[in-house]
């Protein structure tokens, strides 16, 4: 009863935090982010040298991905210029560079991770700023609309809702598994759960913000958010498979580490950016 406790209370604030962040200013916004970013490659890179056998410097990737998500903020938002991203390139040379003087059994092993926490953590948290900031023709600036980034949460956190309350109450009747290599306890009638409630959120988000998207553009982006949020969560269930552990961390009570909280999003983050960008070309 206490860990329901414990958990419950950890969501509330986490899912108050992370939509205030975002709905009060385009700056609480890009900071929340920015540090979400640099906690989970700093508890990713440690993961990997206590369970991989890597030496992976864990200082310069963190901040490194709280840069990038500044960075790609303010370009996004149009207050800097593409030079700003040149620090965030000098980075990425330190940590090829200094392989060369450190000695350590594994360089390979180290670069590896080090990049991987970019492409995996980092760059999907900055391309959040893309979902934000919109270029209006009509007036023309860039405007920050913020529905865009936490819908694609909204559709996660449906997701999650309808996938357990599916699967907790049909397993019995409907057992099969969706992927169980990864990950033995998801059902596909737990999966069709999730989607059902996130398309019925996706319509909530219609009717609530009507003239940003029409019902099939946020239908398809509820889809899409499903999908790649379910793979998202099976990458991480395979990772921490690899590495031998339950969690990611222990940072969030109940809820495990940060990986653990966002690692639906960061497949599903980088899938609706494409997803609007392929609506814009049709």
């Amino acid at each position: 009863m206490k860990k329901i406790i414990v958990r419950t209370l950890t969501g509330v604030v986490f899912v108050f935090l992370l939509a205030g962040a975002t709905i009060f200013s385009p700056i609480t916004f890009t900071a929340l982010f920015a540090a979400a970013a640099a906690m989970t490659v700093w508890e990713f890179t440690g993961l990997v040298n206590d369970y991989a056998g890597a030496s992976t410097n864990r200082m310069i990737p963190s901040v490194a991905a709280f840069y990038l998500v500044v960075a790609f903020g303010g370009f996004s938002a149009g207050y800097t210029p593409s030079a700003g991203f040149i620090p965030y390139l000098l980075s990425m040379i330190y940590l090829l560079v200094s392989e060369l003087y450190l000695r350590q059994p594994d360089p390979l092993k180290n670069w590896a991770y080090a990049f991987a926490s970019q492409i995996y953590i980092a760059l999907p948290f900055a391309l959040l700023s893309v979902l934000a900031f919109r270029f209006d023709a009509m007036t023309n600036r860039t405007v920050y609309e913020w529905v865009y980034p936490l819908s694609v949460f909204i559709f996660l956190w449906a997701n999650d809702s309808g996938a357990y309350l599916a699967g907790s109450l049909l397993h019995k009747r409907f057992p099969a598994r969706l992927f169980p290599r990864i990950s033995p306890a998801k059902s596909w009638v737990g999966s069709v759960g999730g989607v059902v409630l996130t398309l019925v959120a996706a319509s909530l988000v219609h009717y609530f913000f009507p003239g940003r998207q029409t019902a099939a553009g946020w239908a398809g982006l509820a889809l899409t958010v499903c999908l790649f949020g379910t793979w998202g969560d099976l990458v991480e269930s395979l990772l921490k498979r690899q590495l031998g552990i339950k969690d990611s961390g222990n940072m969030l009570p109940g809820h495990g580490g940060m990986l653990d909280r966002f690692d639906s999003a960061l497949l599903a983050i980088p899938a609706a950016v494409l997803y609007f960008y392929t609506l814009a070309l049709f």
